[in-house]
């Protein structure tokens, strides 16, 4: 199922309220536990999610509030729930979102975005701490509205800037081509970038909506970055690095896994496959037969997922303002080759 199962039509201004409506059934079992108290009123949230590990989470908390964010929205795993009580009563600004079940960071993501009342927020982790004091009023007042998502500038604990401008790079192959993501070192202000990397940024939770979020049907972390930041340009909305926001990370570089399995093909049906045609997108016959061959030549199980993605794109087909070969291009073209800052 997509994320969103609605269809928008573009004369149509949808309100927070109803897009929401089209969310109700598809997010995981939670509970929501404090937050009773708002710390200020800039219009940005803090979103955490939780990689495990004993982090001293008082601390952290405490750093949140000076920076002055709303509202602090954690995302709590299945197994992170033993100190829940004890701090919410100390902290009455948090709301802790607690999950039943083991849940992707997207998802965590589309639950923040459902439950805060503000029009941004930013995305962390318990591991990333804001390096150089920015606070929210600053932060909302300078790219709140602006786009999709504003990715930070992360950088290790010897202050080396670390790689996070992601580029789609169309490679030709005897078999038709693939489509990689190839990380740079962020080298001016508002470069473009293809997703957040590591889910990290200051999104517009209006847009977010709109968009139908991160998809919870991709459970490969790759590939569900891959299909938000695809999904975000081929309908017209964008991504760029800030170095205003800066955030440090004393753990290793995320090595990207792009192991092409289950989730790479609905990434592929939903982003790559479809095809631009004068004012919409479709997604033709002719990509089934590739698409029974990628998954073992299972006809009935390749025709069912075709059509019901055949009938996703159909839905969403003015939505899409290019295909995925124009943006590639375009990106190229903007930057004299196959990486860059972006269209």
């Amino acid at each position: 199922m997509p994320p969103v199962p609605v269809e928008f039509a573009m004369s149509t201004t949808l309100t927070t309220f109803n897009i929401l409506s089209g969310w109700k059934g598809l997010l995981p079992s939670y509970t929501a536990v404090g937050g009773n108290e708002q710390a200020a009123s800039t219009g940005l949230s803090a979103v955490l999610l939780n990689r495990g590990g004993r982090y001293p989470r008082r601390t952290l908390f405490q750093e949140l509030k000076k920076t002055g964010f709303d509202t602090i929205l954690t995302i709590e795993g299945p197994e992170d729930h033993y100190d829940v009580e004890e701090l919410s009563g100390l902290f009455p600004f948090i709301r802790f979102i607690l999950v039943k079940e083991k849940i992707t960071p997207g998802e965590g993501i589309n639950l923040a975005a459902a439950e805060l009342s503000c029009p941004y927020f930013l995305v962390l982790w318990n591991d990333y701490r804001l390096f150089n004091g920015i606070n929210a009023a600053k932060m909302s007042e300078y790219f709140g509205g602006r786009r999709i998502c504003t990715v930070p500038a992360v950088q290790n604990s010897r202050f080396e800037i670390l790689p996070t401008l992601i580029s789609p790079v169309h490679y030709r192959t005897s078999r038709g081509g693939t489509i990689k993501a190839l990380p740079e070192v962020p080298a001016r202000e508002n470069q473009n970038t293809l997703f957040p990397y590591d889910w990290l940024g200051l999104y517009d939770k209006e847009r977010f909506l709109q968009l139908g979020g991160f998809d919870r049907e991709i459970s490969h972390p790759h590939w569900q970055l891959m299909d938000f930041g695809f999904r975000s340009y081929l309908w017209d909305e964008e991504l760029c690095s800030t170095q205003v926001i800066r955030l440090v990370h004393d753990g290793p570089m995320l090595p990207m896994d792009s192991t092409a399995e289950n989730s790479y093909r609905l990434f592929y049906l939903k982003n790559l496959a479809p095809e631009w045609r004068s004012d919409h997108a479709y997604l033709p016959w002719r990509r089934f037969p590739g698409y029974l061959a990628s998954i073992g030549w299972d006809l009935p199980s390749a025709w069912q997922e075709f059509t019901r993605q055949r009938n996703w794109v159909l839905k969403n087909r003015n939505r899409f303002r290019r295909d995925a070969r124009a943006l590639t291009d375009r990106w190229e073209h903007a930057n004299g080759g196959p990486s860059g800052a972006g269209p």
